[in-house]
């Protein structure tokens, strides 16, 4: 079931009627993404995100991406004491120990890879086009066998907060799936 708001776009329900939610329904979601940066990103966000809601990421976007450096790997792998200090004082972001240390540590096992290889990774794990297009939310999986391989793989590497519940929103927000639902005006 999709909503429609008073723009007349009808919508995923998800997307609410927070004028934050549906400009990121609208722009991004299932929108491919590529780039080492763009997804150490997003691999950091969705990392973020686990056990709390989508917008409070959201909201906090600018910050996070003010106090780490842009997201930019090879600048959060020189991260240290003084760094995880300062990032768990800044009330402008989510203040837990052990995901901003995860983000450091996947930021040193990103700078490990050559150009292009995170990218290369997690897109290999992208499933062919589904045959169907979801028709409620209770269509759109929360695990996939792809997720769960995506998740291993990047387990077996040393990254930290990746499970595959989270690496499946990942492949939502990152284009590698499309789970816009039947009558979104998103829905390719």
């Amino acid at each position: 079931m999709t909503t429609t708001l008073a723009d007349d776009r009808v919508r995923c329900p998800w997307a609410g009627d927070d004028p934050e939610y549906r400009r990121y329904h609208d722009e991004e979601w299932g929108t491919p993404l590529h780039g080492d940066r763009a997804l150490f990103e997003k691999l950091s966000l969705e990392g973020f995100q686990a056990g709390l809601s989508w917008i409070t990421i959201l909201r906090k976007r600018p910050r996070f991406r003010e106090v780490f450096a842009g997201f930019e790997p090879a600048a959060v792998a020189e991260f240290g004491e003084g760094d995880i200090a300062r990032l768990m004082a800044d009330p402008g972001i989510i203040r837990n120990r052990a995901k901003i240390e995860a983000t450091i540590g996947n930021a040193r096992l990103v700078r490990e890879l050559a150009d292009g290889e995170l990218d290369e990774l997690m897109w290999s794990f992208a499933p062919a086009a589904a045959g169907h297009r979801p028709r409620s939310m209770a269509d759109v999986p929360a695990v996939t066998a792809e997720s769960e391989s995506m998740s291993k793989a990047l387990r077996a590497r040393g990254f930290r907060f990746v499970g595959p519940t989270t690496m499946y929103a990942l492949m939502q927000s990152a284009g590698m799936v499309d789970d816009h639902l039947v009558g979104c005006w998103r829905a390719a």
